[in-house]
C-alpha cells in the first residue's frame, strides 16, 4: 500500500468544508478555521483518522469480513465503483434502494431474477423469444443491473459500511445502525459524526478526494486479504487488451520511422501538460468553493 501523505490530501482539496453558515458544531474538533466565509478541515486530524480507518478496514478484511462500498452521487459513483470492483467488495453507487439492507431478502430475489436473466442472454435462450418479449427482458436485466449489479455476489449482510456524505446516505447509514453494522464514513464540515463508527473527516464533494478515500480502503481490503492486486487489475483490463493489441498491428506498416518517433513525443507532452494543470485547480480557494445542494431548502 503507498501511504497517503499530507501534500496529497492537501492537493485533492480535502480540507476545503461548505460554508461556514452550513457547518455542524459537531465537527468543531476537525475544523482549523474559516476562510472567505469556507471551514478548513484540519489534515492533522484527516491524515491519522484515514489511517485508523485504513487499519480497521484492513483488519475486517483479513478475518474474512465484507465491506460494502455506497457512493450515490455524482461525484462519488466513478471511484466507488473502480475500487470496489479492483477488491472485490460490493458497492452501490447508483440510487440506494430502500431496504437494501434491512430487507435484504426480498433483494436477494431481485439478485437471483438477474442472474437468472443473465443466464437466459449467455446461452442464448432469450433468443428464442419473440422480439418483443426479448427486448423486455433486456430491459429489466440492465434496470437490474444497474440497481444491484454492485451487490450481485454478495449472499449475505456486509459486515461494515464505507460511506461517501453521510448526510446523502443518510437512508443507508439507518440501516446500518439498525442491524449493529459499522459504518467508516467520510464527514463533511455540515454533517453530524454521531452515527459514524470510524471518522474521516474530509471534503465529500471533490472527485480527487474521493478517490484518495475510496483507492485507501480498497488498498486496506487488498492488504488485509493478501489480493494480489496486479492480479486484480488486470482482470478488469482483460477485455480491452485484444483491441489494444491489435491497433499497433495495423498500425505499423503504415508509420515510417521519422513519423513512428515524433508521435510519442506529441502524447508526452499533451498528457504532462494535463497532469501539471491538475493541482492548479485545487491551488486557489476560490476555484473549489462547492455550492451547496441544499441552498435553497436552507435559506427558507
Amino acid at each position: 500500500m503507498s501511504q497517503v501523505s499530507m501534500r496529497q490530501l492537501l492537493e485533492a482539496g480535502v480540507h476545503f468544508g461548505h460554508r461556514t453558515r452550513y457547518w455542524n458544531p459537531k465537527m468543531a474538533p476537525y475544523i482549523f478555521g474559516h476562510r472567505n466565509k469556507i471551514h478548513i478541515i484540519n489534515l492533522e486530524e484527516t491524515l491519522p483518522m484515514l489511517r485508523e480507518a485504513f487499519n480497521y478496514t484492513s483488519r475486517l478484511a483479513a478475518n474474512g469480513g465484507t465491506v460494502m462500498f455506497v457512493g450515490t452521487k455524482r461525484a462519488a459513483r466513478e471511484a466507488i465503483g473502480k475500487q470496489a470492483r479492483r477488491c472485490g467488495m460490493p458497492y452501490v453507487n447508483h440510487r440506494w434502494l430502500g431496504g437494501m439492507l434491512t430487507n435484504f431478502k426480498t433483494v436477494k430475489n431481485s439478485i437471483q431474477r438477474l442472474h437468472d436473466l443473465e443466464q437466459m442472454i449467455e446461452d442464448g435462450s432469450i433468443k428464442k423469444l419473440s422480439k418483443k418479449e426479448g427486448l423486455e427482458l433486456t430491459r429489466e436485466r440492465d434496470k437490474l443491473e444497474r440497481s444491484i449489479g454492485g451487490i450481485k455476489d454478495m449472499t449475505s449482510l456486509p459486515d461494515a459500511l464505507f460511506v461517501v456524505d453521510v448526510g446523502f446516505e443518510n437512508i443507508a447509514v439507518d440501516e446500518a445502525r439498525k442491524l449493529g453494522i459499522p459504518v467508516i464514513a467520510v464527514v463533511d464540515t455540515n454533517c453530524s459524526p454521531d452515527k459514524v463508527d470510524v471518522i474521516i473527516p474530509g471534503n465529500d464533494d471533490a472527485i480527487r478526494a474521493i478517490r484518495i478515500y475510496s483507492e485507501s480502503l480498497a488498498d486496506a481490503v487488498i492488504a488485509g486479504r493478501g489480493i494480489d492486486p496486479i492480479a486484480e487489475e488486470s482482470r478488469e483490463e482483460t477485455a480491452a487488451e485484444p483491441a489494444a493489441a491489435a491497433a499497433p498491428v495495423a498500425a505499423k506498416p503504415a508509420d515510417p520511422e521519422p513519423v513512428g518517433a515524433g508521435e510519442p513525443t506529441q502524447n508526452t507532452v499533451i498528457q504532462e501538460s494535463e497532469t501539471e494543470a491538475e493541482p492548479a485547480a485545487t491551488a486557489s480557494l476560490e476555484d473549489v468553493v462547492k455550492t451547496d445542494p441544499e441552498d435553497s431548502e436552507t435559506e427558507k
